[in-house]
């Protein structure tokens, strides 16, 4: 008989599931499931993804300095204090693994990223679920649910899968209303999405028990390289990359998220672009009685009546080639998150949950 067991924690982690991308039998799909930028990365991206490839055999940087610089220059913060990941996820493990373990406990909101509960499992700590108020992160609830155990408090602003956001106030009287031994991570991957919103990184430089994680999954178009980076005081940066991987990120990954975040001029093209089918899709939406929360992201969230309204919504978007994603996961099972695509994909898809709204009634 085999006595090997995994660690505690680890056998209560329901693996992650993406979004759907294919349906059997249709050619022609639209896939608005995974927040991906319809408009892709900018051509200068591109190009420097194409570089790349004579340099294959090198190793890459380990400092990750002229990315750090980049953000630095870009962002206003001190390019010391930045720290890249594999996505924004591997920032969050860094953060569980470092600060967290058997004993702790690790707080997230009712319908917070999953990658927030299953980082936390994964270091052996206790994720503490807390609930939101009309799907936005309640400060009160979560300073409610803190204790001597509290080692880490993960909120997205904007969120994801509500695309709420809370202001500026609420997330500094958080930060100070946290015990001393817990830290404040502000999940920043839709920050960009917010015109003027520095996601959280204000709030770091004035506080020691904040840091603030951000990607280029979103808004630069580069999901399929998964690249991320945190930003945070210098001696919780600095534990983290001692748990860091030396060549975690390639040098492909390394120059194309440069060249993306240098290239301002397509970033904006894409804020607007984005704000301008989100505000579309919204209305289109609260046209056909299907009423959305005001979203700060790159989807918005459609509630129905009721779960097997949405269920059914859903089945027969399929039929029509659309793919969305169903978040009864995160405990919102009468909702559809829809991403924010390109003009033709949002009118396709407002036009389909018309013409289901009108056969069903």
């Amino acid at each position: 008989m085999t006595l090997i067991m995994p660690q505690p924690g680890i056998l209560d982690i329901a693996p992650y599931v993406g979004g759907q991308s294919t349906i059997a039998g249709l050619s022609d799909v639209i896939k608005l499931s995974s927040n991906e930028n319809p408009l892709g990365p900018s051509e200068k991206a591109r190009a420097a993804f194409l570089r790349t490839v004579h340099s294959l055999h090198r190793y890459p940087s380990t400092d990750h300095a002229e990315l750090r610089a980049a953000i630095g220059e870009i962002h206003g913060v001190d390019p010391a204090r930045v720290i890249c990941g594999a996505g924004s996820d591997e920032i969050i493990t860094f953060l569980c693994q470092a600060y967290a373990g058997t004993g702790d406990e690790v707080i997230h909101t009712e319908h917070g990223f999953a990658m927030y509960r299953i980082s936390a499992l994964a270091a052996g700590a206790t994720p503490v679920e807390v609930p939101e108020r009309a799907r936005v992160v309640d400060v009160d609830a979560i300073l409610a649910a803190c204790n001597d155990r509290t080692r880490l408090v993960f909120i997205a602003n904007p969120a994801n899968p509500t695309g709420t956001m809370i202001p500026a106030e609420d997330a500094a009287r958080l930060a100070d209303g946290l015990p001393p031994q817990a830290i404040l991570v502000l999940d920043g991957a839709y920050a960009e999405f917010v015109e003027g919103f520095d996601g959280g990184a204000a709030l770091v430089e004035a506080r020691q028990n904040v840091v603030m994680t951000r990607t280029f999954s979103k808004i630069y178009g580069l999901g399929g390289l998964r690249i991320g980076w945190g930003y945070g005081p210098a001696d919780l940066i600095g534990v983290l990359d001692r748990i860091r991987g030396p060549f975690n990120l390639s040098t492909t990954q390394l120059d194309t998220a440069e060249a993306a975040l240098r290239d301002i001029d397509y970033t904006r093209h894409c804020q607007a672009e984005n704000a301008r089918m989100r505000a579309w899709l919204t209305e289109a939406l609260n046209g056909i009685g299907v009423p959305t929360d005001r979203s700060f992201a790159n989807f918005v969230l459609a509630r129905f009546a009721d779960p097997a309204e949405a269920q059914e919504c859903d089945a027969f978007l399929k039929t029509q080639g659309l793919i969305v994603r169903q978040v009864a996961g995160y405990k919102l099972p009468e909702a559809l998150r829809i991403t924010v695509g390109d003009e033709p994909a949002c009118r396709r898809v407002a036009h389909a949950i018309a013409r289901f709204r009108e056969g069903a009634r």
